[in-house]
C-alpha cells in the first residue's frame, strides 16, 4: 500500500504547503521574540523586514517560489496529457494557467528579496504578482476542473475550487477597500516604514483589518494546493 505522497509527484504541492507555512512561522516567531513587530496579527511583510529574520525568510521563500513553479509545471503537463489534441480551448487555457502560475511564483521572490521598507514599489509589485496573479491562476484551474469533469475531475473537486476562488476574490476586494480606507485615514504617515502601532487608535483598527485580510488571502492558496495532492 502506497501513501498519497508516494504516488507520482504528489509530494510537490504538499512540500510547498509545509515549507511555505514553516517560513512564515519562523519569520513571525523570530520577529516577535526580537520585538521587531507587534505579536498581534502583524503583516507578513513586516515579519521579514528586519535582520536576521529577513535573511532566512528570503531564502525560504525563494525555495517556495521554486517549488511553486515546479508544481505549476507538473500541473500543466498533467492537463496536457489528459486533454485531447482537438480540445484547443483547454490547451490555450492550460498554457495561460502555466504563465500565471510562473508569474505568481516569481512574485514570491520579489516580495522576499525587496523589503517594503527598502523598495516599497517593487515590494508592492511582488505582492500584486503573488496574490493578484495567483488568484487568477486559481480561477483558471477552477475553469479547467469544470471543463474536465466528470472524466478527470469529480464535481466535488470543482465545487471546492470554485468556493476557494470566490473566497479569494472577496478577500482581494476587501483588502483593496481596507487599504483605501487606511491610507486615507493616515495622512502624512509613512505606513511602509511603520512596524509598531498603538492599540486603541482609529488607525490601528484599519491596520488590524488589513493584516487579517492579507493573512486570509495568503491561506486561500494552501487549501487550493491541498486539492491537488491526489492529482500530481
Amino acid at each position: 500500500m502506497m501513501w498519497w505522497f508516494q504516488q507520482g509527484l504528489s509530494f510537490l504541492p504538499a512540500l510547498l504547503v509545509v515549507w511555505t507555512t514553516a517560513s512564515f512561522i519562523f519569520a513571525y516567531v523570530t520577529a516577535v521574540l526580537l520585538r521587531h513587530v507587534d505579536p498581534l496579527v502583524p503583516y507578513i511583510s513586516d515579519t521579514g523586514t528586519m535582520a536576521p529574520e529577513r535573511c532566512v525568510f528570503g531564502i525560504m521563500l525563494d525555495v517556495s517560489a521554486f517549488l511553486g513553479m515546479a508544481t505549476v509545471y507538473v500541473r500543466y503537463k498533467q492537463v496536457e496529457a489528459l486533454t485531447d489534441n482537438s480540445e484547443l480551448r483547454l490547451h490555450r487555457l492550460n498554457r495561460f494557467g502555466l504563465l500565471l502560475g510562473v508569474l505568481s511564483s516569481l512574485g514570491m521572490c520579489v516580495v522576499a528579496n525587496f523589503q517594503k521598507t527598502t523598495l516599497f514599489s517593487v515590494h508592492l509589485l511582488g505582492a500584486v504578482l503573488t496574490f493578484g496573479v495567483g488568484a487568477l491562476y486559481i480561477l483558471v484551474q477552477t475553469l479547467l476542473s469544470h471543463y474536465m469533469q466528470p472524466h478527470v475531475h469529480s464535481r466535488s473537486v470543482f465545487v471546492v475550487r470554485f468556493a476557494i476562488g470566490l473566497w479569494t476574490l472577496s478577500s482581494i476586494i476587501s483588502m483593496f477597500v481596507s487599504s483605501v480606507i487606511m491610507y486615507s485615514s493616515l495622512p502624512g504617515v509613512d505606513v511602509a516604514h511603520k512596524l509598531h502601532w498603538t492599540p486603541g487608535l482609529h488607525s490601528s483598527h484599519h491596520q488590524y483589518r488589513m493584516r487579517v485580510v492579507t493573512g486570509l488571502l495568503l491561506h486561500q492558496f494552501l487549501p487550493h494546493l491541498h486539492t491537488r495532492l491526489s492529482e500530481n
